[in-house]
């Protein structure tokens, strides 16, 4: 049996080349492919700031799968993949409470009409 590096494997399962968290990934960026697609037909209906960043965060998103895609088929090495990962988690999180709280009714800078 040749060993893996740690980094390789999860609870004793190898992330390389695992069909089935291949499938997993597939599913799940085909889900937020067609949400970023949405996301992208809102931000072209409204034109304001508040539907851009959610846009970009539901690219965000999105670019985790290709990440998550990328570790499996092995083209992203598995450090790589959690600073990516980590690191798009902040940057949604970050945009999406920015869109809430800088474009909320009454706030700073925030659009004073309700939708």
């Amino acid at each position: 049996m040749i060993p893996t590096p740690a980094s390789a494997t999860v609870g004793g399962w190898g992330v390389e080349g695992s069909l089935p968290l291949l499938a997993v990934v597939f599913v799940a960026g085909a889900g937020t492919g067609l949400l970023f697609v949405v996301s992208l037909v809102a931000y072209r209906r409204r034109r304001s700031a508040q539907y851009a960043l959610i846009s970009v965060a539901v690219g965000a998103l999105l670019a985790r799968s290709v990440v998550g895609a990328g570790t499996v088929l092995g083209v992203v090495p598995m450090p790589v993949h959690h600073y990516l990962e980590h690191s798009l988690d902040f940057l949604i999180a970050a945009l999406v409470l920015y869109a809430v709280y800088a474009h909320a009714p009454g706030s700073v800078g925030g659009d004073a009409r309700s939708e």
